[in-house]
C-alpha cells in the first residue's frame, strides 16, 4: 500500500510479436523483465514470416480481434531496421498502445483499436542505450513499451507524426467475381487470402481460381474432411476470408505462390430453369 494508503497501479500487460525467433525475443523480454513482473509479459508469436510486413499485418489484426482493450502490444517485422523509417508509438482510442517500427506494419492495429495518435521514440530514458543499428527491438521498443506499462504517457516519448499506411490494396469484387491476393500463407502449406468468403455466392460448389500462373475450376467445401485426402479446393478460412487448400497436404507447395500473389476467384451466373435442347 502507498502512504495514502491506495494500492500501487499494476502495470499494464505487454504482448510481443515478432518474425525474430525466440532467441532475439528472448534479449526483449530480458529488457521488459527488468522492469516487469513476469506475469505482465506475454508472447504472442515469433514465428511471423521474416521481413513480411503485409502478411504479419494481416495475421496479427485477426489476433487483435480477440484481445482485451489497454495493453501494450510490441510489433517486430522490421526489415528497414536502422534506416530511414521511423520507431513510433502510438496511443490508440480504446486504451492501447502499439510499438514498432513505422513500416505500416502497426496501421491495421491502430485502426482496430480505435484509431489514435502516433509519436516518433526519441526520448528514451537514460539506462536504454542503442548498441549498434539492427536490434531496435531490444534497444528502442522493448524500453518504450515497459515506459508506456508503467503509466509513462506515449506523447512524452517524441514529437507527433503521421504514421505510415500498409502499401497493400485491397480485395474488389468484380460483377463475375473478385480480385485480391495471398494475405498468408499458415503452417500447413494452405494459402488464406483476403477476399471475404462471405462475397462468395450462396450454394456455389465449384469456383474458377486464377493463382500462380493458372486457372483452375475448384470444388468448393465447408472442411477439410468433406475435400477428402489429396483434393485442392476452396473453403472458407477462419479469418474469415477464401482459402486455398490440399487436404492432408500443401496447397503452397504447387506453383509458385507466395504471400502477395494475385488470385481472382470467379463465379459464372447459373441459370434458372432446365437447360435447353440443341437444334439438331
Amino acid at each position: 500500500m502507498t502512504a495514502a494508503g491506495r494500492r500501487p497501479r499494476r502495470p499494464r500487460l505487454v504482448t510481443l510479436a515478432t518474425d525474430l525467433g525466440t532467441a532475439y525475443a528472448a534479449q526483449m523480454k530480458a529488457v521488459l523483465l527488468a522492469a516487469l513482473p513476469p506475469d505482465r509479459i506475454v508472447d504472442l508469436t515469433h514465428e511471423l514470416r521474416p521481413h513480411d510486413i503485409a502478411e504479419a499485418a494481416f495475421v496479427l489484426r485477426e489476433i487483435h480481434t480477440r484481445l482485451p482493450p489497454g495493453a501494450v502490444h510490441v510489433v517486430v517485422v522490421d526489415p528497414g531496421v536502422g534506416g530511414r523509417r521511423r520507431p513510433i508509438a502510438i496511443a490508440c482510442g480504446d486504451g492501447s498502445a502499439l510499438v514498432g517500427p513505422d513500416n505500416g506494419v502497426l496501421a491495421p492495429l491502430a485502426t482496430l483499436h480505435g484509431g489514435g495518435r502516433a509519436y516518433t521514440i526519441t526520448n528514451v530514458r537514460p539506462g536504454a542505450e542503442r548498441v549498434g543499428t539492427t536490434f531496435d527491438g531490444r534497444d528502442v521498443f522493448a524500453p518504450a513499451a515497459a515506459q508506456l506499462a508503467l503509466g509513462r504517457p506515449a506523447r512524452e516519448l517524441g514529437p507527433r507524426q503521421e504514421p505510415a499506411p500498409l502499401p497493400v490494396p485491397g480485395p474488389h469484387r468484380e460483377a463475375d467475381g473478385a480480385r485480391g491476393a495471398v494475405a498468408h500463407v499458415d503452417r500447413f502449406g494452405n494459402l488464406v487470402t483476403n477476399v471475404p468468403t462471405a462475397w462468395l455466392p450462396t450454394g456455389r460448389s465449384t469456383v474458377k481460381v486464377g493463382l500462380g500462373g493458372r486457372t483452375q475450376r475448384l470444388p468448393v467445401h465447408r472442411s477439410y474432411e468433406a475435400a477428402g485426402g489429396g483434393t485442392r479446393f476452396v473453403l472458407g478460412s477462419s479469418f474469415g476470408t477464401l482459402e486455398v487448400a490440399v487436404a492432408e497436404g500443401r496447397a503452397s507447395d504447387r506453383g509458385a505462390v507466395r504471400a502477395g500473389t494475385p488470385v481472382r476467384f470467379g463465379w459464372e451466373a447459373r441459370r434458372s430453369g432446365p437447360p435447353r435442347r440443341k437444334r439438331k
